[in-house]
This record gives C-alpha cells, sequence and structure tokens, in this order.
C-alpha cells in the first residue's frame, strides 16, 4: 500500500514537473519559427531589391530579436487565456492550465523575452525593426487576444499580426518602403491566414464556442459560412497573385506558380463547400500549410535584383 502510495506521489510529480517540452509550449514553438520563416523571407528579398548581398550576421540579430518577440507574445496570450485553454481538448496539456509553472513565472519570462527582443532589435538592427517587432506584440496581446471572446472580426486582426513579421525583416535588411514589394508580402501572409485559420476553427468549432471564443465557424453547423470566407479570401489571393504581373519586382514565371498554387487551394475550398465534411476542412487546412512554404520558396527565387 506504502508503494502504491507512493508511486501516485512519484507520478504527479512527474506531471507537475516543468520540461523542455513545456517550454516549446508556452513559447509556441512551432508558431514562433513561422513568424522567423517569414522574417527571413522579407530580409532576404529586401537585399535583394537593393542590390545587396545578404548580411548574414544583420539577419542573425534580426532572427534572435523577432523570436524572442515571437515567444513573449505566445507566453502573454496562453497567460490571458489560462482559463479558455483549460475547456478544451487540444489546449488543456499546455504548461499554464496543467499548472506545470505559475503564471508568476510565467509573466516575469513574457516580459524578459520581450525586453530582451525589442532592445535587441533597436540596438543590434535598427529602431524601425523594432518598431515593427512591438507593434505584432501590441495587436497580438492587446487587440487580437481580447477580441476572440467578443467578436468574429478577431481572425482579421490576428492575420494583421500574423502578416507584420516579414516587414520585421524587411526593415532589418533596410529596405525601402515606398514601393509596393513590402505590401505584397504583407498581403500574402495575410490572405493566407484567413482560409487556414476558418478551416482549422470549422474542424474544433464546438470547442471553440464551449470555451467560449466568438468565431466566425460559431454555429455553422453546415459548414456554408467558413466555405464562402474560404472561397472568398482564397480568390482575393489569386487577384493579389495575377497583380503582380503588373509590377517589376517578380519575375513573370513566379506569378505563374503563385497564380496556380493558389488556384489549387481555390479547388480544396470548391471542394468543401460541395461536401462540408470534417475530411474536407482538414484537406484545405492542411494544403494551406504546404502553400506557404511552396508560395515563399517561388518568391525568393523570382524576386527580381533591382
Amino acid at each position: 500500500m506504502d508503494s502504491a502510495f507512493s508511486d501516485k506521489n512519484a507520478n504527479d510529480k512527474k506531471k507537475s514537473e516543468f520540461t523542455k517540452n513545456d517550454l516549446l509550449l508556452l513559447t509556441k514553438a512551432r508558431l514562433s519559427l513561422l513568424v522567423i520563416v517569414t522574417a527571413v523571407v522579407g530580409f532576404i528579398v529586401a537585399s535583394k531589391s537593393s542590390q545587396n548581398s545578404t548580411d548574414w550576421w544583420l539577419l542573425f540579430h534580426t532572427v534572435l530579436g523577432c523570436a524572442l518577440a515571437a515567444a513573449a507574445s505566445s507566453v502573454f496570450n496562453q497567460l490571458m487565456e489560462i482559463d479558455i485553454d483549460a475547456k478544451m481538448s487540444r489546449t488543456s496539456d499546455r504548461p499554464l492550465p496543467a499548472k506545470k509553472i505559475k503564471p508568476a513565472i510565467a509573466f516575469v519570462l513574457g516580459w524578459v523575452f520581450a525586453a530582451i527582443g525589442l532592445v535587441h532589435l533597436a540596438v543590434k538592427v535598427n529602431p524601425l525593426t523594432c518598431a515593427f517587432a512591438a507593434a505584432t506584440l501590441f495587436v497580438y496581446m492587446f487587440i487580437y487576444t481580447p477580441m476572440k471572446r467578443r467578436s468574429g472580426m478577431n481572425t482579421l486582426v490576428g492575420a494583421i499580426s500574423g502578416a507584420l513579421p516579414p516587414l520585421i525583416g524587411w526593415a532589418g535588411a533596410g529596405g525601402e518602403f515606398n514601393s509596393l514589394a513590402p505590401y505584397f508580402i504583407f498581403g500574402l501572409l495575410f490572405l493566407w491566414q484567413l482560409p487556414h485559420f476558418v478551416a482549422i476553427n470549422w474542424m474544433y468549432r464546438e470547442e471553440y464556442e464551449s470555451a467560449g471564443f466568438v468565431m466566425w465557424s460559431n454555429g455553422d453547423i453546415d459548414g456554408a459560412r467558413t466555405a464562402n470566407l474560404a472561397i472568398l479570401f482564397t480568390v482575393a489571393i489569386i487577384v493579389l497573385m495575377g497583380m503582380t504581373s503588373f509590377t517589376n519586382f517578380i519575375s513573370i514565371w513566379a506569378t505563374f506558380g503563385l497564380v496556380l498554387i493558389s488556384i489549387v487551394k481555390l479547388r480544396y475550398s470548391i471542394s468543401f463547400k460541395i461536401n462540408p465534411s470534417r475530411d474536407k476542412a482538414r484537406s484545405l487546412f492542411l494544403y494551406t500549410l504546404l502553400y506557404l512554404p511552396v508560395s515563399l520558396a517561388i518568391i525568393i527565387l523570382g524576386w527580381k535584383v533591382h
């Protein structure tokens, strides 16, 4: 009996231990990686636009500051949503709702990450890069996160926050903002996120609703609203990709490639519209995951040197 009691205590202690994996969950490592990748793309194409070779040391400082700022935003987001995360099976094992780390400690970590990241960008890169990173943090923490409990329009606000990292990279490389080029990359990231989010929101709509999140998918049992939104945003990204043929910053073959992969995404959206099922929503979601790295690779390879 004493042995059983000891085993139970050992298991409880193991469950309460904060591990390296928990740190990755707390900082949303996968989301932070996406921020880093898009910032790197912005940095590289800005360097090509100015006919400069990529300054790898400067890129390192940009990535480091960007990664710390992204980690901070994830920590603060989870601090603000402990109660909601605890209600959803897909987030209940996160360190804060699982009580593997105290909120006070997470709060300190968040501020340390934010302070070091922003100061690093301001000192080692440039003030404009720091300003874009701070704007990303502000929108994500103080507008997007609380808005998730009030309005489905939070998806648009969240997409703005998610589309700013390429501009962090662009500014980090000293890119100019007097052309359409940086805003095109912002638009790509903004529009890419929307079908991605509506698909995953519809798949987990019951969890979102029961937890108290207000999403466009709430009450959309037949998937009609979600499918229409996915189609609308995909058509918008096709138009954006097609418009690059009238610019001088990307090759025509790249425009063709971007339009082609966007049309394929439209096919997935229409397929979900015709047969609104979890499998079709998942297929659309998975294609959006493939779409982003392919489109970014096309942009890097097809970007013209001026």
